[in-house]
């Protein structure tokens, strides 16, 4: 398969902003990152996709698309400014969209229209990764796990990644490029929840920075205990979820929960809880259906690395695990994602499928993503 220096883009749940990432693939599959950057979404914008999403009518979801198309557009256009390189020396951009509605196994709609992408650049971009996938009987996600397997497993012993972004899931590769023993699923929220109340609670925050707010409050475990027992984390793998889940909605009942328990509860004992969930549901989902080997090495990566009280939580209540980062051992983990989409383009337009009934349910191999044409 040939050669392709390629563009990667990933706009996450947590509505932080466009991550373009500017790869170079090898002929036989090997990955480096050549250049990153985040385009992020002004707290209007943020809020008027979130508003889109929630109640925007046909005609707004349509007009919606074509905007963030544009928006990828406007992140790809600063990536090859800042890496000093030609559009005339990229193969292709491959585009994950942005997911306004994921409904496993019945439908998953991503937006960001990859036309807009394709005239603007004169180039050919793959998108729309998740419909195959789901029309193959698979829950459509997650899909990083392909890029787990092939990319960022250990060739000596068993690796568990964990992505924290608005929504965690993991992935727990036996040996790089094996899919023996594979087992990869959404584990719940990331910071989605957490988010949600940092913009509800603290006035111009859309996010608990380092995690600050978590660390100042003290977390209800009564409250945590009882979301836990939520019919999701029962739900054995293959598994999905999204912000329709764990979203505005879920953290009104966490806020409900802590009232009713503790009145007295400060903001900050709201947000410190609500990050205690994430941690203890990664926690309950990992031993719940991960059987590692002896090495048990955890490497994390998603905008959730930054929130050092989550990542603290998570350690807590995994102690037997040795927790890394992703940049640790490979790059800046923010880009992983728009890397991971960037290779998944890249299979696409080399024909190349991967078998993810272990990990969507999907039945049998499939070429994933829809191709627009330069």
């Amino acid at each position: 398969m040939s050669e392709a220096l390629a563009v990667g883009l990933m706009s996450g749940t947590s509505l932080d902003g466009v991550d373009a990432a500017l790869v170079r693939i090898g002929s036989a599959g090997s990955v480096g990152l050549e250049a990153f950057c985040t385009l992020p979404y002004r707290s209007d914008e943020r809020e008027h996709v979130l508003d889109m999403i929630a109640s925007g009518t046909v005609r707004d979801l349509a007009m919606l698309d074509v905007d963030l198309g544009s928006r990828f557009a406007d992140a790809v256009s600063e990536l090859l400014e800042r890496a000093s390189i030609d559009v005339a020396d990229v193969s292709f951009i491959a585009s994950h969209g942005h997911t306004i509605w994921h409904e496993p196994g019945r439908s998953s709609l991503q937006i960001g229209n990859p036309a807009v992408i394709a005239e603007r650049f004169g180039l050919p971009v793959v998108s729309d990764f998740r419909s195959r996938d789901v029309a193959a009987g698979g829950e459509g996600a997650p899909l990083v796990p392909i890029a787990d397997v092939d990319l960022f497993g250990s060739e000596e012993h068993g690796r568990l990644l964990l992505n924290i972004g608005g929504i965690a899931n993991v992935t727990w590769v036996s040996r790089k490029g094996s899919m023996e023993g594979l087992v990869a699923f959404d584990t719940g929220p990331g910071v989605c929840v957490i988010d949600s109340l940092v913009c509800k609670l603290c006035e111009d925050e859309s996010y608990d920075e380092s995690g600050a707010a978590a660390a100042a409050g003290k977390p209800r475990a009564d409250v945590v205990s009882q979301l836990l027992l939520d019919e999701y984390f029962q739900k054995p793998p293959p598994k999905s979820t999204g912000r329709e889940k764990f979203g505005s909605d879920f953290a009104e009942r966490l806020v409900s929960l802590v009232r009713e328990s503790a009145p007295e509860s400060s903001d900050s004992d709201l947000i410190s809880t609500a990050t205690l969930f994430t941690a203890e549901s990664v926690r309950d989902q990992v031993e719940r259906w991960i059987e590692p080997d002896s090495t048990r090495e955890l490497v994390v990566s998603g905008g959730g690395v930054q929130n050092r009280t989550l990542l603290g939580m998570i350690g807590a209540g995994l102690p037997g695990w040795t927790i890394r980062t992703f940049e640790d051992l490979f790059f800046d983990g923010d880009a992983k994602e728009a890397v991971a989409f960037a290779y998944l383009g890249w299979l696409t337009l080399n024909g190349e499928g991967r078998d993810l009934s272990r990990v969507t349910g999907a039945a049998g191999k499939r070429v994933l993503g829809r191709i627009t044409p330069a």
